[in-house]
């Protein structure tokens, strides 16, 4: 059977990047991720979620926003062609990872799931503006951008690591602990969906639905989750200096704690002023920072050391030498 070489394959073929640089560009698929995230909120904060009321036209006449749908229309466009350069950076992450010597299949199936992702979110995203800015489908939207930062997040830590099997850097209680607070940490944004879901921030100025309760009542529950995952969080960093685990373990669970004070003063001084737009997109990037770092937390319990296949070692990639190409 003769095999087809892609472009991506070709590429890999001739160039090795450094370690450095396949970080780099995960993280810049991180980056933007959290950027589309914050920018799609300033659509809805802005009103102009209907901006463009069709999809993947803006109009049913025009593929780009007309001079008659003014500001609203070139927000909502601005922020759609902003998925082209989010697509360009996974694309990024996913040439850089197929192109690491030795070959990573795993971490190539890793940044892959994230191109898949903005294609998911974009259809979604389609959905949402047929279905009138939907509460439901604005939170879909939302959630499915969470789940490509959680990849992208991943994909960045594991190009750093080794694939050999998981070894724990600290006692089970402790990352169990850990694993609470990422699952109160996944309720208190879903959580958060409900407060927006039912408050004023609709998206546009037209008759737009909104999810059937109490908007305080669901800001109330949602302040309960935070101060939930607030608790948790201290016990990990205390547990963490208790078995006095490594540095950057407990670094990371220092960087949480300062994420959330942040956050959660956003929070009460957006909830007692009357949430004006501009705390709530600071809040919503808040949010994103909250998620990377209880994911890092997550994954500096672990460590996976470099591979042995058949005898010989296959090294971490952090302890791979850099191309001479790329110094």
């Amino acid at each position: 059977m003769v095999r087809v070489e892609t472009p991506i394959s070709y590429i890999a073929k001739r160039w090795t990047p450094s370690v450095k640089t396949a970080r780099r560009a995960a993280l810049t698929a991180v980056a933007m991720t959290v950027f589309i995230i914050v920018t799609g909120g300033a659509v809805r904060l802005t009103g102009s979620g209907l901006g463009c009321d069709t999809w993947p036209k803006c109009t049913d006449d025009s593929l780009f926003a007309t001079p008659e749908q003014g500001l609203h229309g070139a927000i909502e466009f601005g922020n759609r062609m902003l998925t082209y350069v989010l697509s360009a950076a996974v694309g990024w992450a996913i040439i850089a990872a197929r192109s690491l010597k030795p070959r990573r299949r795993g971490l190539t199936r890793l940044a892959w799931s994230q191109f898949w992702l903005v294609m998911g979110n974009a259809v979604i995203g389609g959905i949402t503006v047929w279905a009138g800015l939907n509460p439901w489908s604005v939170a879909g939207h939302f959630l499915l951008a969470n789940c490509l930062l959680t990849v992208a997040v991943i994909t960045w830590v594991r190009i750093g690591e080794g694939d050999g099997v998981r070894r724990p850097r600290a006692p089970r209680p402790v990352r169990q602990l850990a694993w609470a607070v990422v699952a109160a940490t996944a309720v208190l944004i879903v959580l958060g969906t409900t407060v927006t879901g039912s408050g004023k921030h609709a998206g546009d100025s037209s008759d737009v639905p909104r999810m059937p309760w109490d908007w305080s009542a669901a800001a109330h529950i949602h302040a309960i989750a935070a101060w939930v995952v607030c608790a948790l969080a201290v016990a990990v960093w205390f547990a963490l200096r208790v078995v006095d685990a490594p540095d950057d373990t407990r670094a990371r669970a220092r960087d949480l704690l300062v994420v959330l004070a942040a956050q959660g003063a956003i929070g009460y001084v957006q909830y007692f002023s009357d949430v004006p737009e501009v705390l709530v997109g600071l809040h919503m990037f808040g949010s994103a920072l909250l998620w990377i770092a209880v994911l890092r937390l997550l994954l500096s319990l672990r460590e996976r050391p470099a591979a042995a296949v058949a005898g010989v070692t296959v090294p971490a990639a952090g302890d791979l030498p850099e191309p001479a190409a790329a110094r």
